[in-house]
């Protein structure tokens, strides 16, 4: 069936998946936090993204598995941001002074309704009312996932009716070989320079060449997957959007591969360290815990709202918010 019931919230609302197909892909969307749930390839015999079939994962310490998440991305300095000479408080994280993925009402958290589908598509649309979790304006959001042969697309369009921060992703956890982990992986990264972070991972405003760095996945190179690497930090693409075009490809230990593109001007690389699942049924009926998959989030880049000289993620009104991306799969011969 392409749309069926996943369950419900523990406060009891109704979540549904999505299944989309082509001759080459299979994906499941939720419409809890517009996750992509699961994605299989035709001829490979494991799924290609971290997920589970319980939606309390979801809810859980599966919450960023896959979501569309926002209205910011990724950290916000000091919980506070000011926004044409007015300053603005978001929910504080437990783990600093500072704002974690829009906190507990980030879209992430949200049930999207379903506004068209078809076999190979689906349209997504959420409403956030001005003044939640801090931030202002009332946004209406878009999100459509499209397949066509072995690519999923995520086109993603926001208005606003009062300046407000934007700066969404998706954070899919990308697992190419059939059990977690990925050391051995390679990793290619279309970006010259990175944000240098400071320890509490904030940006420090510095814009640093890739060069003889622990970043430069500039002709692609094997991962470790394991602690002796460290990567949660924004690797720059540009300074401003750009037309869709390829920024990373990730192959698997078994020849699967995955081809990124985007519109967007950054790639934050998350090494996927902290990840506990260990509660929760899993796609790969195996517990996922410390880097089982590292995600690839495009966005722009992240401190914007307190580095004045980074990419502007400000959503004004009368100049709509749209992102693309997409990833593009194959696999070598298996078995």
């Amino acid at each position: 069936m392409p749309i069926a019931s996943f369950g419900q919230t523990a406060d009891g609302r109704e979540v549904q998946k999505i299944s989309l197909r082509s001759e080459q892909l299979t994906v499941t969307i939720l419409t809890l936090g517009a996750v992509i749930n699961d994605v299989r390839l035709t001829g490979v015999a494991w799924p290609l993204t971290l997920g589970s079939p319980d939606v309390a994962g979801y809810e859980g310490k599966l919450s960023s598995f896959g979501s569309f998440m926002g209205p910011v991305i990724n950290r916000i300095k000091g919980c506070t941001a000011e926004i044409d000479g007015q300053r603005y408080t978001f929910e504080k994280h437990h783990s600093g002074n500072l704002t974690q993925h829009s906190g507990s009402t980030g879209m992430h958290r949200q049930i999207w309704s379903i506004a068209e589908h078809g076999p190979d598509y689906v349209v997504l649309t959420l409403s956030l009312s001005d003044g939640l979790g801090g931030f202002p304006g009332n946004r209406d959001i878009t999100l459509r996932y499209d397949i066509e042969g072995a690519s999923l697309r995520m086109t993603a369009t926001a208005s606003s009716d009062a300046p407000t921060p934007f700066n969404p992703a998706n954070h899919s956890y990308w697992s190419l070989d059939p059990t977690p982990g990925y050391g051995g992986q390679k990793l290619q990264i279309a970006a010259d320079h990175y944000s240098e972070p400071d320890a509490e991972l904030m940006p420090t405003g510095r814009i640093l060449p890739v060069d003889d760095s622990p970043y430069d996945f500039s002709t692609g190179r094997s991962l470790a997957g394991d602690a002796s690497e460290f990567y949660d930090l924004n690797l720059c693409l540009s300074s401003s959007k750009a037309a869709l075009r390829p920024i990373a490809k990730l192959t698997g230990r078994e020849g699967v591969c995955m081809e990124m593109a985007t519109t967007e001007c950054g790639l934050q690389l998350y090494d996927g360290g902290t990840i506990d699942g260990r509660d929760y049924p899993t796609h790969h009926r195996a517990p996922y815990g410390p880097y089982a998959a590292p995600a690839l989030e495009a966005q722009s880049w992240p401190g914007s709202l307190a580095q004045t000289h980074f990419p502007d993620i400000i959503l004004r009104p009368g100049a709509p918010y749209r992102q693309i991306t997409s990833w593009t799969f194959s696999a070598k011969q298996i078995g």
